[in-house]
């Protein structure tokens, strides 16, 4: 077996969520929860099939964000991973939903940040081991830092 890193290639400031399921219909799952929950969400839509034709499926309501997605799905090749890119939204107005999708197994991460996907890789297939979400963290926060925390928040709308 080989571990490798994978880095998702995207815009600095986009949002994305990457997953894993069990099944070949998540791909329309996934379509159908999204335009339901956040009818004004763009976003695009990669699954990697694992048996079968092993092809990256795909969905989205914006071509951009669709071939965005199929680009880091065919790059990780990893058996039902999926990968959703997004705009006009946030990861947190779709999570819950996302993980309620029934044949949606696990989240690895939701966010804008850089990330490496740690992949290993056998003679079968491959499969995400992890992700490397962000930078290492440089301390504790200090009293200045809750301020500016809090005040983030609360300009973004997520607080009151």
């Amino acid at each position: 077996m080989e571990l490798k890193t994978v880095k998702i290639e995207k815009p600095a400031d986009m949002n994305f969520i990457l997953g894993q399921s069990h099944f070949i219909k998540t791909v329309e799952d996934l379509y159908e929860a999204l335009v339901q929950t956040a009818p004004q969400m763009k976003f695009g839509i990669g699954f990697c099939e694992s048996s079968g034709p092993a092809l990256v499926r795909f969905a989205g309501n914006d071509t951009r964000l669709t071939e965005l997605a199929q680009k880091n799905a065919i790059a990780l090749s990893c058996g039902h991973a999926f990968i959703i890119f997004m705009e006009g939204g946030f990861p947190i107005n779709i999570l819950n939903t996302i993980k309620s999708v029934p044949e949606v197994c696990q989240v690895f991460c939701a966010t804008a940040n850089s990330v490496e996907v740690i992949v290993a890789e056998s003679e079968q297939g491959r499969g995400i081991m992890g992700v490397i979400d962000g930078l290492k963290s440089r301390g504790i926060e200090t009293e200045a830092d809750i301020q500016i925390r809090k005040e983030f928040l609360r300009k973004i709308g997520y607080k009151l």
